[in-house]
C-alpha cells in the first residue's frame, strides 16, 4: 500500500503539466478537438494521439522503473536509492520529461492550441535549466563515477539509436 501511495504522489508533478494546465487552457481559450475536415487535420490527429499515447506510456514505465530499479520514485522529495540506466534510460537520460512533453505537444496538436504549444516550449526550457543546473550535478554528487560515465554515453534529450550498456569494465558492451 505504501508503495502504490509513493507511486501515486510521484504522478502529482507529470499530472498537472500534462493533463490539469491543458484543460485549464482548453476551457480558459474555449478549444475543442481539430476537427477531421481535411487530410492535413486527420494527419495532425494521428500524429498527436501517437505522441499523447507514447508519452502516456513513457511516464507509467519510467515511474515503474523508479519504483522496482532504483527504490524511490521520480518526486523530488522521494529520489530513487539506485541510478537507473535500464531500460528507457538506455536510450534517453530524461524519457519521463520526455514523455510529459510528448503530451503536451501531442495536446497542442490535437486542439490546434498555440497556447499549449507555448506551455510545451516553457516546460522543456524550464526542465533544461533544471537538469544543466540542479539535477545533474546533485546526481554526480549522489552517484559520483557511475553518473559521469552514464552522463558521457547517454544524451540528455535526443535518444540514442541503440541502447546503452555498460559492461564490468564500465566501458560500453555494444559499440
Amino acid at each position: 500500500m505504501k508503495l502504490i501511495i509513493r507511486a501515486l504522489l510521484s504522478l502529482i508533478l507529470p499530472v498537472t503539466i500534462s493533463v490539469i494546465l491543458p484543460i485549464v487552457v482548453i476551457l480558459g481559450f474555449n478549444r475543442q478537438l481539430l476537427a477531421f475536415n481535411s487530410a492535413l487535420s486527420g494527419v495532425i490527429l494521428a500524429v498527436g494521439t501517437f505522441l499523447v499515447v507514447l508519452g502516456l506510456g513513457l511516464v507509467v514505465y519510467t515511474n515503474k522503473s523508479f519504483l522496482r530499479v532504483g527504490k524511490g520514485t521520480l518526486a523530488p522529495w522521494d529520489p530513487p536509492k539506485k541510478l537507473v540506466v535500464a531500460g528507457a534510460y538506455r536510450y534517453v537520460r530524461n524519457p519521463m520529461i520526455s514523455g510529459v512533453l510528448m503530451i503536451v505537444l501531442g495536446e497542442a496538436l490535437l486542439f490546434a492550441s498555440i497556447e499549449l504549444f507555448v506551455l510545451f516550449i516553457f516546460f522543456f526550457i524550464v526542465n533544461h535549466i533544471y537538469f544543466v543546473y540542479s539535477e545533474e550535478p546533485g546526481l554526480i554528487k549522489r552517484f559520483g563515477s557511475d553518473y559521469i560515465l552514464y552522463k558521457k554515453n547517454v544524451p540528455r534529450w535526443i535518444p540514442r539509436l541503440k541502447p546503452w550498456e555498460m559492461n564490468t569494465m564500465g566501458e560500453l558492451k555494444n559499440e
